[in-house]
């Protein structure tokens, strides 16, 4: 399941028209940016685990009180949310500084202004990993972690029924299978092109 569907999933699908409302976005702009900068953080997440960073990003989806920024628009976008988001990006980036260069860019290429898109990028990714949260609890994100990411069993299964597949059609062991999971269909970004100056 990518970041995108799964932010689709928020609240009964009314999470991001939500989390819109609560940052004074239009739907349309709201839209438009999520369709960018989800598929961007599946990407940049995608990109350190293969860089060996699994941890990193299994350390970022830990946090069980997460769950909530989900279930609630108004959690996600408020500054706690924000700055939980933000913390949630910079693990994954490797820093504020990459994580604001992906806000500008998006903002450049959207049309709109940056300020408004660095609060929706954290409270985006707070929505991202709280959902990240609820597929993946803690117990299981540490047993990732105690075992290198190759734990079996019901975790490779729940990772397998996530991406709609079954666990014999993806890669082995939990890193090809976490990486599929975070970007699963493929959709791609606009700032895909891009995102490798954003990484470190």
């Amino acid at each position: 399941m990518s970041i995108m569907k799964l932010l689709q999933q928020a609240q009964g699908g009314q999470g991001l028209a939500q989390l819109a409302s609560q940052l004074g976005l239009d739907q349309g702009t709201a839209d438009q940016l999520t369709r960018m900068l989800a598929p961007a953080i599946g990407s940049a997440a995608k990109q350190r685990v293969q860089q060996g960073g699994m941890d990193n990003v299994l350390g970022a989806m830990r946090g069980e009180g997460q769950a909530q920024m989900f279930d609630d628009a108004s959690v996600a976008a408020s500054p706690d949310g924000q700055a939980q988001g933000m913390a949630f990006l910079e693990q994954i980036m490797g820093g504020r500084q990459e994580a604001e260069g992906l806000a500008q860019e998006a903002a450049n290429r959207a049309g709109v202004d940056a300020n408004t898109v660095s609060q929706f990028l954290p409270a985006l990714a707070a929505m991202a990993q709280g959902g990240l949260q609820k597929q993946m609890p803690d117990s299981e994100i540490d047993s990732m972690m105690q075992t290198g990411g190759s734990s079996g069993g019901g975790l490779m299964g729940m990772i397998g029924g996530l991406m709609g597949g079954k666990a014999g059609d993806q890669q082995s062991g939990g890193l090809g299978m976490l990486s599929q999971m975070l970007d699963a269909d493929g959709d791609g970004s606009p700032l895909d092109d891009v995102l490798g100056k954003f990484m470190r």
